[in-house]
């Protein structure tokens, strides 16, 4: 399993863990106080863990690109750090803003890191398409290149 794929495949089984423990507190009796946490452990589930997992197995899985050099199979994988980079940046300033935004705390500052988080997450989802979309070819056939 390559580098990248591990660190993504890791990096998803860590967000599983905060979006468990998330989705605990919010179950806990003095959850009241943190409106918040609900759809903070949502999200942590969903991108961090879900899309997170996706992103890693699907640059594993998906048909390397015909005629590339040995460096080159899975296309440019800079732009593949740069998607988790961005993604898990993007997830950890949401898990700080959104909680502040819903508390009501004043200021330009929580709103424009949340407004932040969610275009990294875009960015990087961007990133991931870009890199994925030659990859994905018609089936051909058998013993023919597609």
């Amino acid at each position: 399993m390559p580098r990248l794929v591990r660190w993504y495949v890791k990096t998803a089984l860590l967000w599983l863990v905060i979006a468990l423990i998330l989705k605990a507190l919010d179950a806990s009796p003095w959850a009241t106080h943190l409106p918040a946490l609900t759809p903070v452990s949502w999200h942590a589930l969903f991108v961090g863990w879900l899309t997170q997992l996706i992103f890693g197995i699907a640059h594993w899985m998906l048909p390397t690109k015909p005629g590339a050099s040995k460096d080159r199979l899975r296309g440019d994988e800079r732009l593949v750090w740069a998607a988790w980079g961005l993604l898990n940046v993007g997830l950890i300033l949401r898990l700080i803003a959104e909680p502040a935004v819903t508390a009501g705390w004043q200021g330009p500052l929580w709103p424009g890191l949340l407004i932040l988080a969610a275009w990294l997450q875009w960015l990087a989802a961007i990133l991931y398409v870009v890199n994925a979309w030659a990859r994905v070819r018609p089936a051909t056939k058998r013993g023919q290149r597609g």
